[in-house]
């Protein structure tokens, strides 16, 4: 399989309640048949995925992750990487919420990922996979690792070789 490049969406969510009770206004726009944004009045950027506040989870897992998942089954590594202000929706899309009690629907991009990876696996028992996952929390400037419980209490660092090379 050939090299996918990075990809980048963007994903608008819908105004909260409260929001909406203190007449707020959305400062993002689709402009409909593009992949493009306006932001403000006059502001255009163009992304390769665009979801606008009514796009569904399924529709954002289908459309970004499930290419690389299908990559990963294949022997090739993949990052996704979520990035926006606090309370953006970056929980939301990566988690659903609180995993065990999100209903089916809502079910963020890693556990769809977790169980069309499983589901995969279990199809192939006569082939043996390893599976490395690392979730990490960057955080004014500060990394935490999602899946320890106990990182509060320890230091994480990006290394750096001579080269820059991070790892």
């Amino acid at each position: 399989m050939e090299e996918i490049p990075v990809k980048v969406a963007v994903r608008i969510r819908p105004l909260l309640c409260k929001e909406v009770l203190h007449n707020h206004q959305a400062c993002v726009r689709v402009i409909p048949n593009t992949q493009q944004i306006i932001i403000g009045r006059d502001r255009v950027f163009t992304f390769d995925f665009v979801f606008g506040k009514n796009s569904t989870q399924d529709e954002v897992y289908n459309t970004c992750i499930k290419p690389l998942v299908l990559s990963l089954i294949e022997g090739y590594n993949a990052t996704v990487f979520a990035y926006g202000q606090t309370g953006s929706g970056k929980t939301y899309t990566i988690g659903g919420g609180h995993v065990a009690s999100v209903v089916e629907g809502q079910k963020g991009i890693i556990p769809r990922a977790i169980q069309e990876i499983f589901q995969n696996i279990s199809e192939n028992p006569s082939i043996d996979f390893s599976i490395k996952v690392s979730y990490i929390e960057v955080y004014k400037e500060d990394l935490r690792d999602l899946l320890e419980l106990e990182t509060s209490m320890k230091d994480l660092h990006i290394r750096e070789d001579e080269k820059g090379n991070t790892g």
